[in-house]
């Protein structure tokens, strides 16, 4: 990194590496085609999106660890930009579909097996909220960073972090696995249901799971316009990384993938409130 020092004339590009970043938009075609410069850009932007959303995933796990109401609130308000973020990102899907889609497949051939299914901080950020799935990080392997996917797989997610906090405080809740039990399961189900009943008595708690459910939402509505911008450019073609991924890529994978939610049971109380 750059060291200005106290005396050196620090500019907006300087600081921000701008002629550097500006180098990064390589494109394939020969002769060029218009339209990959904007998909490699969006792309790139994608990429620094996350590269956001893990700094303050993290920094939310460290806050709900420490556990006191003061930083419950720091940590619902760094949530909410989170779900800016995933906000952003759903816009951005929406520049893809301005390609026709006779102009995206001059392009898409030169980028096999190269495929938005191999993020591998998209991936990371799954991994942080509570969504876990080695398989799936499997298919990143060849990346540099899928060493950082692999701590993630293994360490605590905003989930785990979360249902500890809840348990200190007092409310008898596990994680939604295949190995929970059902009485288990209803007694999660109960424990948030006490939340919800009075929220105005457990605020911090009740704006917290609110926050946690709003960046649910919007990973899910995120994976929707994805699916839709997908299905727009290509019908049902198989994804352009066949090869690495499989089956798992291409519209019929990503259309499996709406239902994940990470925070079920904040769903589903929903459902018991009598008022």
């Amino acid at each position: 990194m750059t060291d200005y020092g106290k005396n050196a004339s620090l500019s907006y590009s300087g600081y921000l590496h701008v002629s550097q970043l500006l180098e990064l938009q390589e494109r394939l075609c020969d002769p060029p085609m218009h339209d990959e410069m904007q998909f490699i850009v969006v792309h790139q932007v994608y990429e620094l999106w996350f590269r956001l959303a893990l700094h303050e995933i993290d920094e939310v796990q460290r806050l709900l660890r420490a556990g006191s109401d003061e930083d419950v609130r720091n940590a619902t308000r760094l949530l909410y930009r989170i779900r800016e973020i995933l906000k952003i990102g759903i816009a951005q899907l929406h520049i893809l579909e301005t390609m026709r889609p006779a102009d995206f497949m001059v392009f898409r051939s030169r980028l096999n097996p190269a495929s938005g299914f191999q993020s591998v901080q998209f991936r990371e950020i799954e991994c942080a909220l509570g969504l876990k799935d080695p398989k799936l990080a499997s298919y990143t392997s060849a990346d540099p960073r899928h060493s950082q996917l692999q701590i993630r797989l293994e360490s605590e997610s905003i989930r785990d972090v979360f249902h500890e906090l809840l348990r200190n405080r007092g409310f008898d809740v596990t994680a939604p696995n295949d190995d929970r039990s059902e009485e288990d399961a209803g007694k999660t189900l109960s424990a948030f249901r006490v939340i919800y009943d009075d929220p105005d008595s457990h605020s911090p708690l009740y704006e917290l799971c609110e926050a946690l459910v709003e960046v649910d939402e919007h990973l899910i509505l995120w994976r929707r316009h994805h699916v839709m911008m997908v299905e727009r450019q290509i019908g049902d073609k198989p994804g352009t990384g066949q090869g690495v991924t499989g089956d798992l890529d291409g519209i019929r994978y990503l259309s499996t993938t709406l239902a994940k939610k990470v925070f079920p049971d904040l769903w589903s109380v929903r459902s018991v409130l009598t008022g």
